[in-house]
């Protein structure tokens, strides 16, 4: 592992947070964060959603931190400052979702390399959740885990869905696989849209939060994702959809106002998922971890319960 860029001043994570490198099995470069609490009772991995980079994770690190739980984070692949898989660096890309699987275990390994402290938990958000579930189903050596807002679906409406699974088949048999999917924006989100109606918080200073970071280190931005991304992720959505739930205690959190992801598909696999529970707040957007204090508290401290009670 190389010691790599770690903006904490934006990230507002605890004290002494650092970043590495880690090199992939096919040769990619990723990045991961580190946020050690002191005499921490366990380790918490954060997989974050489509578009995100570790620093968005600052804040929540924290709140783990300030309950006994060191947190590590990763840029996955073509996005954050992980290598970017096309020459245009603003489209997200992936050339099968299962190599987000590499990702998980470089930082697997990282983690066992450092020594960090077991027990160890999994908290996804959003795509995070997707590659997630996958990486549990495969024996993601994780106690419990919390997903908000799981990108187990996604929402479509039915002119979209057979459109998407058409154009993202027969696009990249054409070599067009690398192009801006249909129906999205090119641009970055908490930049170019105003905080009403935002489908991400109701929360205004979180939403500055993100905007700060995101004028702070472009670098880190990320648009639109590209038609095979779509294929690959409608692919591995419906793969999941057939796989029974891991035998490990799980809470999910939702939103009862999300916007991005497929409500019934979250709410199907919790009421069938051993021992989990899922918990919706009323009115709450897409990113509930950054939403107003009392649901992020709720959160944080219901994630905990559920780690401590597995411990």
């Amino acid at each position: 592992m190389e010691a790599a860029p770690l903006y904490n001043d934006v990230a507002e994570g605890p004290d002494g947070g650092v970043a590495y490198w880690l090199r992939c099995e096919d040769g990619l470069r990723i990045r991961m964060a580190l946020w050690e609490a002191k005499e921490a009772s366990g380790t918490v991995f954060m997989f974050p959603g489509r578009t995100e980079y570790v620093e968005k994770y600052g804040r929540a690190a924290r709140d783990f931190a300030k309950r006994g739980l060191t947190t590590v984070a990763v840029d996955w692949r073509g996005q954050g400052l992980a290598d970017r898989m096309l020459d245009n660096r603003h489209i997200g890309h992936v050339m099968r979702f299962r190599d987000y699987q590499m990702d998980v275990a470089a930082v697997v390994d990282a983690v066992r390399q450092l020594r960090l402290p077991k027990p160890w938990y999994l908290a996804a958000h959003s795509m995070g959740g997707c590659i997630g579930l996958r990486a549990l189903i495969e024996g993601l050596e994780v106690d419990a885990c919390a997903f908000s807002a799981p990108m187990w679906g996604v929402q479509l409406s039915p002119f979209e869905r057979p459109m998407a699974w058409t154009l993202s088949s027969l696009l990249p048999v054409f070599g067009l696989g690398g192009i801006r999917s249909p129906r999205t924006q090119n641009g970055i989100y908490v930049l170019d849209q105003p905080f009403e109606d935002n489908t991400l918080t109701n929360d205004l200073e979180m939403w500055e939060y993100m905007g700060r970071q995101a004028k702070a280190h472009p670098e880190l931005n990320l648009g639109s994702p590209s038609i095979k991304w779509l294929r690959e992720a409608l692919r591995e959505m419906a793969f999941l959809s057939t796989q029974p739930s891991p035998q490990i205690p799980c809470v999910a959190f939702l939103g009862t106002n999300e916007r991005i992801v497929e409500l019934g598909r979250i709410r199907q696999r919790m009421a069938k998922w051993p021992g989990g529970r899922l918990i919706e707040f009323p009115d709450a957007e897409h990113e509930v971890i950054m939403e107003e204090p009392a649901i992020r508290a709720r959160v944080f401290d219901e994630s905990t319960a559920v780690f401590a009670g597995a411990a």
